[in-house]
This record gives C-alpha cells, sequence and structure tokens, in this order.
C-alpha cells in the first residue's frame, strides 16, 4: 500500500510540473532564434533530472513521514502521561 501511494504522488508531482510548464511558452518568440539539437537535449537531460530528483525527495519525504510518526506519537505521550 505504501509504495502505490509513493508512486501515485510522484505522477501526481511529475504531472503537475509537466502541466505548469507546458503552456508557459506563450509569447512573441519573433527574431529569437530556433534551438540546437544540443540545447534541446540539454534541456531534456536537465529536466528529467529535476524531475527524478523531485520525485525521489517527495517519495522519500513521505515515507519518512509516515514510517516514523506512529513512534513519534507514542515517545510524545509516553512523557507528557504523568
Amino acid at each position: 500500500m505504501l509504495k502505490k501511494a509513493g508512486f501515485v504522488s510522484a505522477v501526481a508531482a511529475g504531472l503537475m510540473m509537466v502541466g505548469g510548464t507546458a503552456f508557459a511558452a506563450t509569447g512573441d518568440t519573433t527574431g529569437t532564434p530556433d534551438p540546437t539539437f544540443g540545447d534541446a537535449y540539454a534541456t531534456f537531460i536537465e529536466g528529467g533530472g529535476a524531475l527524478g530528483y523531485g520525485a525521489a525527495s517527495l517519495v522519500a519525504g513521505a515515507y519518512t513521514g509516515v514510517a516514523t510518526t506512529p513512534a513519534l506519537i507514542l515517545h510524545s505521550l509516553e512523557h507528557h502521561h504523568h
């Protein structure tokens, strides 16, 4: 169950990132040179790395929060239960 929730969260975050930038390039492009293949490739690789890092961070943070929260709550109750 935890793996499925992490995967769904990562996909949702990825779609939000991709969807947010898909329509950002609207405007007047007259006079600007077309990107080269090298430029497009570098942008693709950089964006893929950022997406992967973001998804991994999201999953790791969610997993850590879900895994440690019950223990933190019990520990807190143990100290305040006098």
